[in-house]
């Protein structure tokens, strides 16, 4: 046997540090060289599908590979999360979570096998969408934010959401606790339910998705009393915002947007903020986009994981002031 030269030993030790130092900084500079997985919690057709969708499609462009999207719904959106949440932290796998499965779930629900404050990096708010408080045709007779507080206070009525712990069910807390009114909460289980009852009478309110009620404002059979965003909508320009029309301060914003597992390194984060911010800049994008009820989003990663911050603290405030509990 012949012996090692302790000077080629040396080089030899340090040439294979240098490669393992290497590796994960030459894999970041070729990012991606395969292609994304953008997961969405929730099933077909909904706003988030149709949000990454249209990422997804930008993505593939911007970035040279293709951004696949794959739905995995189920336990109001935790199956998907939880499943983005133990993928490798590589920049492969991402979720487009909406502010109730990266700031409310994790307060709602007690018994998760990952926690959505820790597990995930913000990448990028892909857009927001506002709510918008209606009345149906039923026993609410008000015009405005103000005389339907009004009536409010005179009896008992109730409002539909889309499930527990949604933005529609806790948009209606904020208002209910900041009016200081009692409204019945009557959840259903997503699908078209809730509006088929909300259209009859059998509810008398809801605080809506916008691209989903714009069609029944539209032709009359909802009334529009105000959007809970800060700023009115350019889909529905004469109804004001729930702030200006009698209760200042409140402002509800639905976003979505793109996270990956935490550990994901910082250069691939990067690379797919920048790739979202060109996406957004794309004016067939927002107009898309706008046409939906959305408000296409330009933050860099920082912003948007100090935003996302905010949202847990604010909702775990709601949730806990208002007794919420789906365990």
């Amino acid at each position: 046997m012949i012996p090692h030269h302790p000077r080629n030993f040396l080089a030899g030790a340090l040439a294979c540090l240098l490669g393992v130092l290497a590796g994960p900084a030459h894999a970041q500079a070729d990012y991606p060289s395969r292609p994304i997985t953008m997961v969405v919690p929730f099933s077909p057709g909904g706003v988030a599908d149709i949000m990454a969708r249209v990422v997804a499609n930008g993505m593939t462009e911007a970035l040279g590979q293709p951004a696949v999207v794959e739905n995995k719904a189920g336990a109001d959106g935790n199956i998907g999360a939880g499943y983005v949440a133990a993928a490798p932290a590589d920049g492969y796998t991402l979720l487009v979570g909406p502010a109730s499965t990266n700031a409310i779930n994790p307060v709602l629900h007690k018994n998760l096998k990952f926690d959505a404050r820790k597990d995930f990096v913000a990448i990028a708010n892909l857009a927001t969408v506002p709510n918008v408080l209606v009345l149906g045709p039923g026993r609410l007779k008000a015009g405005t934010v103000t005389g339907l507080i009004a009536e409010l206070k005179q009896g008992d009525y109730s409002f539909a959401s889309g499930g527990v712990g949604g933005s529609q069910h806790l948009s209606a807390e904020l208002f209910k606790a900041m009016t200081r009114t009692r409204i019945l909460h009557v959840p259903y289980k997503g699908g078209n339910a809730q509006m088929t009852d909300l259209l009859a009478g059998r509810v008398d309110m809801m605080f809506c998705n916008l691209p989903v009620c714009l069609p029944f404002i539209k032709s009359g059979k909802l009334k529009a009393l105000g959007v809970t965003t800060k700023e009115r909508s350019a889909l529905l320009p004469d109804v004001p915002t729930i702030a200006e029309a009698g209760v200042p301060g409140y402002a509800v914003e639905g976003w979505f947007g793109l996270f990956a597992p935490t550990g994901t390194p910082a250069a691939v984060v990067d690379r797919l903020n920048a790739a979202v911010v060109k996406i957004m800049n794309d004016p067939k994008t927002r107009e898309l986009l706008v046409a939906q009820g959305a408000t296409p989003s330009r933050e860099d990663a920082g912003q948007f994981g100090a935003y996302v911050r905010e949202e847990q603290q604010r909702w775990a405030r709601v949730i806990h002031d208002a007794g919420i509990s789906v365990d």
